[in-house]
């Protein structure tokens, strides 16, 4: 906890409980139901399949006294109501903590979901009671519950069967809709078949179903127990979900969902951290919740192999494929292992565009924005089924290619990928580059395409000094950083695959970029990148946090990244708990906007990079500190996709939630990784089986140990430990495979000589290390 703020405790949705795994999410109220009439619902493939579940006592709301996850994918209630007496009558007035029943909702999530239920009598006397379960469903998408247009009254039908002598009842919901649409000459018949049973077995007493209501008669002797089984069975089209779990999984099962998970757990690296301060337990407590979160939201259908998995974006809202978040989720996380960029690399390159069509923005080469599943989506009644407007992914890409190589040095993993690679920068200098100044630009074709399509992808998200919207086209800065960041390290890649020429020409294409960029975007009296370029080619010359990309990436100039980082920590970018998205000196600035003012953990990160690549030690450590902070807020340590960016003072002495803030987000939980990384000062360089390494542990982080870090074939733990003389120093503790430490500042470095170039070069040969 931060110091002076023992009692603070945030959650984003404090008005929501999630216990989810995959593609399947069961979101309730705070007390564990789903109320009808609600935006709550268990949703499987982006489909609410359950629209009202509670589970009632003689009619009646049991009373909520401990509901909490026991991980991500399960979760355990308990609930107390007053007894009645065996007779059916009530029973004198009593205190119900000294004379209860009490209900036990045990669940757990993945694939179907499994549900344990148990009414055990503590009232001291023998009682009755009818339990019921109050359930529906409607089969509507998240867009729907949050006002968009375009339902379809598809065909529900609800069928109960019962076969008591084989203990199994059970509750079939089946739905059924189709939509013809024409967008832009995308057309056709979209279908949708869906559904979900609801099964009952091991039931103490045998069901009764009537008019959105199965009843259980109940009578138990004192401290007798009742127990019924629920499984959960979702069907998507000819896809069918049933449950990974079944009774009393807490412990965990065989399953291959927790074989899955426990594999990346037990193999990913580990952090432990021993200082002295509160603040050090935090940095080691929200690793490991981030690794966890980072398993739960594993898309497993997307899996190209058993070491190659990709993730959705965020719950609630992005359970579904987004392309630059899963490419900076996977590059942000490489720490934890290279699983996450070899699945998502080949996931993007499976849904690579291949044909012209302008309601999704798609193009030959370009790469996925997003890909849902929801009714909607499925439906045609968007294009977001399979969408592709940003330009973000396509520059990413490549660059996250180059960072698997760095980490494995494995052409095997390495080949199959280039061809996508180099198709995706294609695409970005045929298609973005219309202007005719070299820099790309971006604008959406599509009547439902987004309007702004580059790091920053809200309607609202780009404006002027005077607050004002800027329209498409429109070239941002950290565009224009990704595609020389791709250009130069692709070209690394294909040196070494003895692609001499091409390799040429896109580090030249990469130089002559930056030379361009510094010219053409540089304010110098602001001392700062513009934000972009507008449709006229003028400098869009608001004050926002695009420019830290462009220092991460290296594009900028060396002798003005100092400048750049001061600006990006001056008080008005600078909240206090992170870099704003935007000026708070600009009129529409609005701390709650989704990228007008807001502080968004993953760019924070990428901002660590960028400090750390030029040797900025004390921006980092200032950065990170915050960062560290602000998960010490929030239930388990856990980063939201974004907060408000108030001012860090007496009056705001923690942060406000964007009201919509997806958590877990993949993006966030990567990007606690990735700030570890930079203060560690590590760079893999697998094929030379090297690891570079310049690690400056701040005062507040004087010890961690890294274990299990992989690079290349080799595995190696390392112990960090910052002396009094404010020098961080390392230690080799096991090593697994051929792998040479080398002790090197980054060579864009501001701060490193040559003498001490040399000199850790040289202690690094020690034989110690």
């Amino acid at each position: 906890m931060v110091t002076g703020l023992p009692l603070v405790r945030l959650r984003p949705r404090f008005d929501t409980f999630y216990v989810s795994q995959g593609r399947t999410v069961f979101e309730t109220d705070a007390e564990g139901w789903i109320p009808e009439g609600g935006p709550h619902g268990l949703f499987v493939y982006q489909t609410r399949v359950l629209s009202r579940y509670r589970w009632l006592v003689d009619g009646a709301v049991p009373r909520a006294v401990a509901l909490s996850n026991v991980e991500q994918h399960s979760s355990l209630g308990y609930y107390i109501c007053p007894p009645m007496a065996a007779g059916g009558g009530a029973a004198e007035a009593v205190d119900v903590n000294e004379h209860s029943v009490e209900l036990r909702v045990s669940r757990y999530v993945g694939g179907g979901v499994h549900e344990d239920v148990d009414v055990t009598n503590y009232s001291g006397w023998p009682v009755s009671l009818r339990l019921t379960l109050e359930v529906d469903a409607d089969f509507t998408g998240p867009g729907e519950l949050y006002g968009e247009s375009g339902r379809v009254d598809g065909k529900l039908d609800r069928r109960w069967s019962a076969a008591a002598e084989r203990d199994r009842w059970t509750l079939a919901f089946e739905y059924r809709a189709e939509h013809a649409y024409d967008r832009q000459g995308d057309r056709g018949v979209a279908r949708i078949d869906r559904g979900l049973a609801l099964e009952i077995h091991r039931a103490g007493s045998p069901p009764r179903w009537s008019d959105g209501r199965i009843d259980f008669t109940i009578a138990l002797e004192p401290l007798a127990s009742w127990h019924a089984c629920i499984d959960l069975v979702a069907r998507v089209e000819d896809r069918v979900l049933a449950p990974a779990h079944g009774c009393r999984s807490f412990a965990g099962t065989d399953s291959p969902l927790d074989l899955q998970r426990e594999s990346f757990l037990r193999r990913s690296a580990d952090l432990e951290s021993t200082g002295s301060n509160d603040l050090s337990a935090v940095v080691e407590r929200s690793i490991d919740t981030a690794k966890r979160d980072l398993a739960a939201l594993r898309l497993t259908d997307l899996d190209c192999s058993d070491q190659g998995w990709t993730m959705a974006a965020g719950l609630p809202m992005y359970v579904a494929l987004f392309g630059r978040d899963t490419l900076t989720t996977s590059w942000q996380a490489a720490l934890a292992g290279p699983e996450m960029m070899i699945g998502s690399l080949h996931a993007l390159a499976d849904c690579q565009g291949k044909e012209d069509n302008a309601w999704r923005d798609e193009e030959p080469g370009r790469m996925l924005h997003e890909a849902h599943t929801d009714p909607q989506a499925a439906l045609g009644f968007n294009p977001r089924g399979r969408y592709y407007g940003a330009i973000t992914t396509s520059a990413f890409f490549p660059v996250v290619l180059s960072e698997l190589w760095h980490w494995t040095g494995d052409r095997a993993l390495i080949v199959p990928l280039v061809r996508a690679a180099l198709d995706a920068l294609a695409w970005l200098d045929r298609y973005t580059t219309s202007a005719g100044d070299g820099f790309h630009y971006y604008r959406t074709r599509s009547e439902d395409g987004n309007a702004n399509q580059g790091w920053k992808d809200s309607g609202e998200a780009i404006v002027d000094r005077e607050g004002r919207l800027v329209r498409a086209p429109i070239a941002t800065c950290e565009e224009q950083g990704f595609v020389y960041a791709a250009k130069l390290q692709l070209a690394e890649v294909l040196w070494w695959l003895d692609c001499r020429d091409q390799a040429k020409t896109l580090f030249h294409q990469a130089s002559e970029l930056k030379q361009r960029f510094n010219e053409a975007f540089w304010m110098e009296e602001e001392g700062f990148y513009a934000m972009g370029l507008d449709s006229r080619r003028r400098q869009i010359r608001s004050i926002g946090s695009n420019a830290g990309h462009c220092l991460a990436t290296g594009i900028v100039d060396t002798e003005r990244a100092g400048a750049v980082a001061d600006r990006l920590m001056g008080p008005d970018l600078w909240s206090g708990w992170g870099v704003r998205t935007l000026s708070s000196a600009n009129p529409a600035y609005n701390p709650y906007s989704y990228h007008r003012g807001s502080v968004w953990p993953v760019e924070n990160a990428t901002f660590a990079i960028g400090f750390f690549r030029f040797g900025l030690w004390d921006h980092l450590h200032r950065l990170a500190r915050a960062m560290f902070e602000t998960a010490a807020l929030y239930d388990y340590q856990r980063l939201p996709e974004l907060f408000a960016g108030h001012p860090r003072d007496a009056d705001h002495p923690f942060p406000a939630n964007y009201a919509k803030a997806n958590w877990p987000q993949a993006w966030s939980a990567s990007s606690l990784y990735c700030v570890v990384q930079a203060m560690l000062g590590l760079y893999p360089y697998a094929p030379l089986r090297m690891l570079l390494l310049d690690p400056h542990l701040p005062e507040w982080l004087p010890r961690l140990t890294l274990r299990r870090l992989r690079v290349g074939a080799a595995t190696v733990t390392l112990r960090f430990v910052r002396g009094e003389n404010g020098v961080t120093d390392y230690e080799v503790l096991e090593k697994d495979g051929k792998l040479h430490l080398l002790r090197q500042p980054s060579p864009w470095s501001l701060t490193a000589g040559l003498a001490e170039r040399a000199k850790d070069a040289l202690t690094s040969l020690l034989p110690a290390r």
